[in-house]
């Protein structure tokens, strides 16, 4: 049986930047083999993401992958690839709608060559609707998504997240919709087909709330910095020391503990927070009440009498911090792993823990090109003769 529940699968992942390789690393890491399709010449730009000589996004995204350096917009380089999607079980794609097309590798190609694939298309707008020939990246879709609009304070300007969020959540919907489609394909009998994905509709979706806000009340949610307009108390507090740290009541129970660690059972009985929509109507005079008992204090002693009284309450990290908090080891959120060019690499571990097949991190990410001539020889009926042919003509890299 195998040790982890994606292991008969082939994935093809010639997409760029985060959603789709993201897509494809949860797969990898759960046993399916991928196979990153790069151009020959510079690779998925991650690759050249961040500071130069540094490529550390690339170490992480590009994990339990075997890179092949190829060029689809060469026609022998394209004949190629649908050698190597013949048995495939997944390919992903990031590509602007049309290219793939017009590389004669659009989705109707590919189900001849073979029709039980399933094809991941990733595109900023989706390869539908008005927008669909924009470039997109994943801040556009914050922006777009109503996010960013929701996000920072009142007298602030909308706030982008620093990092990609966008991408992120589309890579999560990108991976379950392929494993619905092959489930849907092995296990009730159906036929491959596409996953259309884009970047602004994951991020919209999870903010379904103020979609039903707005629809029934007309209310356009507004920034609120990190109250919450829906309960209370919810908000970051600095602490005596100069540390940070953040509480949540969103549970009516939960609300009372906070109460009472903060200022016994007279606040948690004070008329004015008696409940959820009281809160929300005194927010400003609790959340002053709050601020004040933990100006008060430093954060070891509240994170103390929090936890005595069973109170939600996170110190705000850095990611100093995280390094420093054995948890995140204990779990697994953090691992090292081996590499030649960084041998304190790590990176975030595989999640979530699987109890009978979990995942694992085989290898970082690999030089461009360095498992061509083997995939090429292997899956794509190529003799190192041909590989080397197309080598010299710019088709492939070797790495």
């Amino acid at each position: 049986m195998p040790d982890r529940p994606l292991s008969d699968l082939t994935v093809i992942d010639c997409s760029t930047l985060i959603a789709g390789p993201m897509a494809a690393t949860f797969m990898a890491d759960f046993g399916a083999e991928v196979i990153k399709v790069e151009h020959p010449a510079v690779g998925d730009s991650i690759r050249n993401f961040g500071r130069e000589g540094q490529a550390l996004s690339w170490k992480w995204l590009g994990r339990n992958k075997r890179s092949v350096g190829l060029d689809l917009s060469d026609p022998d380089g394209a004949e190629t690839f649908k050698n190597l999607v013949a048995d495939a079980d997944v390919v992903i794609e990031g590509f602007r709608p049309g290219t793939m097309e017009r590389w004669g590798l659009g989705w109707e190609t590919l189900r001849e060559v073979n029709p039980g694939l399933v094809f991941v298309r990733t595109s900023g707008f989706g390869q539908t609707g008005r927008y669909r020939e924009r470039p997109g990246f994943g801040t556009l879709a914050e922006a777009m998504s109503g996010f960013a609009e929701v996000t920072g304070f009142p007298d602030k300007p909308p706030t982008l997240p620093s990092l990609g969020l966008a991408d992120a959540i589309a890579a999560c919907y990108s991976t379950w919709a392929a494993t619905f489609a092959l489930y849907h394909r092995d296990v009730n009998g159906g036929e491959g087909q596409v996953v259309d994905t884009s970047l602004v509709e994951p991020l919209f979706s999870i903010m379904g709330r103020l979609t039903v806000d707005y629809s029934v009340n007309g209310t356009v949610k507004t920034r609120t910095g990190n109250r919450s307009a829906y309960s209370a108390p919810r908000n970051t507090y600095e602490t005596k020391d100069g540390r940070w740290v953040a509480i949540s009541g969103s549970a009516e129970s939960v609300a009372k503990r906070i109460l009472r660690a903060v200022g016994g059972e007279e606040l948690a009985e004070d008329p004015r927070f008696a409940t959820a929509s009281k809160r929300l109507d005194h927010g400003d005079e609790l959340d002053a009440i709050i601020a004040d008992w933990m100006a008060e204090r430093d954060r070891e002693e509240i994170l103390r009498v929090f936890e005595e009284h069973e109170a939600a309450i996170g110190p705000v990290y850095d990611t100093a911090d995280i390094f420093d908090d054995d948890y995140f080891w204990e779990r697994g959120a953090l691992e090292r792993v081996d590499d030649d060019e960084h041998p304190d690499l790590v990176m975030p571990g595989v999640v979530p823990h699987l109890s009978a097949t979990p995942g694992r991190i085989d290898h970082a990410g690999r030089d461009l090109g360095a498992d061509t001539m083997a995939v090429l020889t292997e899956r794509a009926g190529l003799s190192e003769a041909d590989v080397h042919e197309l080598e010299a003509r710019g088709v492939v890299r070797l790495g």
